[in-house]
């Protein structure tokens, strides 16, 4: 099967899988990487495991209903709380929308030497003109960014075969130990690029739009398993790249440039150029489906519609584009480091989930919307365990996030 082929046996657990996999995810496991080495390999498991089953929750809503999940909140638990998750929604991919614009400026900044704070300007207007005018376009411009992720990935995959990590240590950091309260912001951003709630409510209208119904149930579960295998399997590849070959070094990273340092075994002088290539298209395409999905998630929780062939979902996607990069451009200039901005960047993102956990819980244990389908008791307890999970870190998140706000 050649590379085209397998591009389209991706249903949507690979586009939920590509929107979460964007520069936020690579910077907070590079940082941990060099910073910590392995031993937070285990909250990559536990938040995978969490995100899988949030996410073949909203797959079985979406082959059963043809109505949308926030309809149905909306009629069975109040309109109250189909607004609050469609403002909790629009809120967490906010906060991945700035993280995306920071990346796309450390790429391109790389790549060009213009200054970060331009390129948020560049590609959010390229992406109002796409969703705008060129959805045959943007079809065409997301398939090459596709193909760029995924040779990106294949270069740190290769990497790591010519580096050969200590393997007993990467073992040894899928068991849980103590950490420093100093790595807590760190600890929240990969938790936060990995169980990403807003996304995996958005796989029920994805599902929806592909026209799976129950009698696909095992295909669109495998397909949403294995999107975010995929996406935790990178993160576990940048971090394992990171521990090996720049903490021993003692570098920290700060820039697309240091992280980039990680492929220069494989890559040599051309490893900059080649990782802020793919940095940057994993920004691209995140900051524009992402705000796809916020846009969207925001106008059906105000009952104003859920397709982008609409007007109002539309409005809120570009307002989702231009304050994210507005907050972007005022942050890579006030903030001495962009590297610590983005990773507060997605670790405030999980500030907004808790309603959406709850709406997700609730709906999946509903009999009389579920039928026969509702969670089994295992769902529950690990739905439970990473509603706890998001909770804490959302505790420990507000102070640190109220002090990074009050720095800038």
């Amino acid at each position: 099967m050649g590379l085209k082929s397998i591009a389209r046996a991706f249903g949507p657990g690979f586009i939920i899988a590509a929107v979460v996999l964007g520069p936020g995810s690579l910077t907070s496991s590079a940082r941990i990487g060099c910073t910590i080495g392995y031993d937070f390999l285990w909250v990559i498991l536990i938040a995978a495991i969490s995100m899988a089953v949030y996410t073949n929750m909203g797959t079985r809503f979406g082959l059963l209903h043809d109505e949308s999940i926030l309809t149905v909140i909306s009629k069975k638990y109040g309109k109250w709380f189909s607004m609050t998750i469609g403002i909790s929604s629009f809120v967490a991919t906010l906060s991945f929308q700035f993280g995306n614009n920071l990346g796309i400026g450390m790429g391109m900044e790389t790549l060009t030497g213009i200054h970060a704070g331009v390129w948020p300007i560049v590609f959010t207007a390229l992406a109002i003109v796409l969703i705008f005018f060129g959805k045959n376009l943007y079809k065409v411009l997301e398939k090459i960014m596709m193909y760029v992720v995924m040779i990106m990935i294949l270069a740190f995959v290769v990497n790591l075969i010519f580096i050969k990590p200590d393997l007993a240590s990467i073992a040894q950091g899928f068991v849980p130990k103590p950490f420093s309260t100093d790595n807590l912001g760190e600890l929240a951003a990969i938790t936060g690029t990995t169980f990403v709630l807003n996304s995996a409510l958005y796989q029920s209208y994805l599902v929806q739009n592909k026209g799976w119904k129950i009698a696909d149930k095992k295909k669109a579960t495998r397909d949403s398993n294995l999107g975010i295998f995929l996406l935790s399997l990178m993160s576990i590849f940048v971090i394992a790249t990171a521990a090996t070959t720049l903490k021993p070094l003692g570098i920290v990273v700060n820039s697309a440039s240091d992280m980039a340092l990680q492929l220069e075994m494989l890559l040599g002088s051309y490893a900059k150029y080649v990782f802020a290539i793919g940095f940057s298209a994993a920004a691209f395409s995140s900051l524009l489906v992402n705000a796809v999905i916020g846009g969207g998630l925001l106008s059906d929780g105000l009952g104003l519609g859920q397709t982008m062939e609409q007007k109002v979902p539309k409005l809120f996607t570009v307002i989702i584009l231009i304050a994210g990069m507005g907050i972007a451009i005022y942050a890579s200039s006030a903030s001495g480091s962009p590297v610590y901005s983005l990773i507060m960047a997605q670790a405030s993102s999980i500030m907004a989930v808790p309603m959406i956990a709850i709406g997700l819980f609730l709906v999946l244990n509903n009999k009389g919307i579920m039928g026969k389908y509702t969670n089994n008791k295992y769902q529950n307890i690990v739905s439970v365990v990473g509603f706890v999970l998001i909770c804490i870190l959302v505790y420990i998140m507000y102070s640190k996030l109220i002090g990074y706000l009050g720095s800038l």
